[in-house]
């Protein structure tokens, strides 16, 4: 037993003071003897021993209610168990992600984990809240009521590593209890290590119901047919046995197309015939897991041609002539020296094809013009020096030309997962006929291989630059060297090697990418272009090269939607934003990795928890009962007994 103000029991020594005072009130009587009053001495005799018995009763009674109002006032109690993280301080972390909108027993996760916090969170206490896109630091349940009923859901995954580091920074004196409410979707034991074991972790799960949920990954255009375009719309399944579901394609808000669709396997795609004209518009799906998935904004720019030039000899640019063609690309064939520098900054891709040699004013030109948003297509000439073919190539990341090797090689292999072949296949192909090349220069590189021969050794690689793209071949393909011109691959693959960037596909950016993206305007140098859509508009980041502008847009916007760009007033292009597809599944198990730590079924078990294990039992009204008791005590000795 402990006491909190252990100096009172210094006034137990005043217990003698009653003790005096009753020995004093005890008096000597004198014997004197009657010879005719017998009968009353006995009764006297008898008085005085009850008087002396209810003396001592009440002297009892007075210094036990003496003590015990003494001990009271010491105010004992027994220290709780877990009493040495009494004084922590209380840190809660909400998940705000969109995984949290699956539906629990009581309704939606993160809004039900709301109204516990605002119904069981006790007032008097303080403590910090952190979410995803909120910090509330050293406030009290009244002071974020509002800010958390009106609390939205996140764009940015819940990342649980970034937010430990986040309050591991915040510095303080005291201990943390580190309160994680999340469904666990996305924490694996990679962000578990960053967790500071010298803090009290306690992890609320609360748990979905229905785990299945149908997701829209990507919108790309499939074909272009004439005068219209074939999209695709690629869905995701998570889960089993689901319904056939309604499928709806909007332009603006004009419903333009409408299936179902049977899904039967994890991935499907759903096809769609729209006019080759501009389109601002989404496709939407309707189903009973989460909301944030289910609509998919996206643009599409009026076509407008691509302007691509060819540097090499007439006879062996024939071949990208009947690849870019008129009704799409703007294409000019020339030779190094009839070129006209001042074109170069007028084209959206340039192709050197097979120069035997690269003059220096050209690199410094190609390089300039990769980095304001231009692609480079590079086809080495045998003939041309590894030093010569170096000098340009260093210019563009880790690229490097090694020696020419006579070997006859096949090339066997196609990264589908590449951006240049990206959505150009419905399906992997695993035969075909194998293009080959004669002579060929063993080409190292950092990036991945988009084309590779039988040894694993590169034969087209690119830059994954956010702004310009460099595509790199090993060999020349010319047909004295190579039938690759023959290969069913030669049409996609300078087709797309020409269009990156360019914005007669599908613009569909997804919130916090990052990436940048390159709008086709002239501006003034004190210009500036404005993101504007139905409830926000904000400035992007944005660098002018040329006749384009490059933007780039962090966090924002805040909201998925259609959006367009503005000079001023002037409507410059539409351009459509998404939620990142990370939080769709809704399977992964958590409970294993978790098992370590503290968990609670609700909000309100875990301060019953708190409270219980850390609040000291206070035992001083027992000893004010125990006072009041012998008082009692004393009034009826009093009263009652003679």
């Amino acid at each position: 037993m402990h006491f909190k103000h252990p100096e009172i029991l210094y006034f137990l020594f005043a217990l003698i003071v009653p003790i005096l005072v009753h020995l004093f009130q005890l008096r000597r009587f004198k014997k004197e003897y009657f010879t005719n009053v017998r009968f009353l001495k006995a009764l006297s005799i008898q008085t005085r021993k009850s008087s002396k018995i209810k003396k001592w009763l009440l002297l009892a009674c007075r210094l036990l209610v003496l003590t015990f109002v003494i001990i009271a006032f010491a105010q004992p109690f027994y220290e709780s168990k877990d009493s040495k993280n009494a004084n922590n301080e209380l840190y809660i972390i909400l998940d705000n992600s969109f995984s949290m909108q699956a539906k629990g027993k009581k309704g939606e996760l993160l809004k039900r984990a709301v109204q516990e916090l605002l119904e069981e969170t006790p007032e008097n206490v303080n403590f910090s809240l952190i979410t995803a896109s909120e910090n509330f630091w050293n406030t009290d349940i009244k002071s974020i009521r509002n800010s958390l009923q009106n609390l939205k859901y996140s764009a940015t995954p819940f990342e649980l590593d970034n937010i430990m580091a986040k309050l591991k920074a915040h510095k303080s004196a005291f201990k943390k209890d580190i309160v994680i409410i999340t469904d666990g979707i996305g924490i694996d034991k990679k962000n578990l290590k960053n967790i500071d074991l010298d803090n009290n972790i306690h992890f609320i799960i609360p748990k979905a119901v229905l785990k299945n949920n149908i997701a829209i990954d990507s919108v790309y255009i499939h074909k272009t047919v004439e005068q219209f375009y074939e999209i695709g719309i690629q869905l995701s399944t998570y889960g089993d046995k689901f319904d056939p579901t309604p499928i709806s394609l909007y332009n603006n808000k004009t419903l333009i197309a409408k299936t179902t669709v049977t899904l039967d396997r994890p991935k499907k795609t759903i096809n769609f015939t729209i006019p080759k004209q501009a389109f601002h518009g989404y496709v939407f799906i309707s189903d009973k897991g989460l909301s944030y998935d289910n609509i998919l904004y996206f643009s599409i720019s009026k076509a407008k041609k691509t302007n691509v030039i060819s540097i090499g000899e007439a006879v062996k640019n024939n071949f990208l002539s009947r690849i870019y063609t008129a009704d799409e690309f703007n294409f000019i064939s020339t030779t190094l020296s009839a070129l006209d520098y001042n074109k170069l900054e007028e084209q959206d891709a340039i192709v050197l094809n097979e120069l035997d040699e690269i003059p220096q004013a050209l690199i410094t030109t190609l390089k300039s013009f990769v980095e304001k948003g231009g692609n480079l297509i590079v086809i080495p000439s045998a003939s041309c020096s590894i030093s010569n073919l170096n000098l340009l190539a260093t210019n563009f990341g880790n690229l490097k030309f090694n020696a020419l090797e006579n070997t006859e090689k096949q090339i066997t292999k196609i990264n589908f997962n590449h951006p240049i072949y990206n959505s150009v296949f419905e399906k992997k192909v695993a035969n075909f006929q194998y293009p080959k090349t004669k002579k060929t220069f063993n080409l190292s590189s950092s990036y991945p291989a988009a084309l590779s021969y039988e040894d694993q050794s590169i034969f087209l690689t690119s830059t994954n630059n956010p702004i310009g793209k460099v595509a790199v071949f090993a060999a020349p393909i010319s047909i004295e060297n190579s039938n690759f011109q023959q290969s069913p691959l030669i049409v996609p693959t300078f087709y797309k090697m020409a269009m990156y960037n360019h914005n007669n596909g599908i613009t569909a950016l997804t919130i916090g990418n990052n990436n940048p993206h390159i709008t086709e305007t002239i501006l003034n140098k004190d210009a500036i272009l404005t993101v504007k859509g139905v409830e926000e508009q904000f400035i992007p980041t944005q660098q002018i090269l040329n006749n384009k502008v490059k933007m780039s847009f962090g966090d924002y916007p805040e909201q998925a939607g259609n959006f367009a760009v503005f000079n001023k007033k002037e409507w410059v292009e539409n351009i459509s934003f998404n939620y990142g597809r990370t939080e769709s599944d809704l399977t992964p198990a958590t409970e294993n990795i978790l098992s370590e730590y503290k968990n609670f079924e609700s909000i309100k078990s875990l301060f019953n928890t708190l409270q219980t294990d850390r609040t000291d039992n206070q035992i001083w009204k027992w000893f004010v009962i125990f006072a009041l008791l012998f008082l009692f005590t004393e009034m009826a000795i009093i009263r009652f007994v003679k």
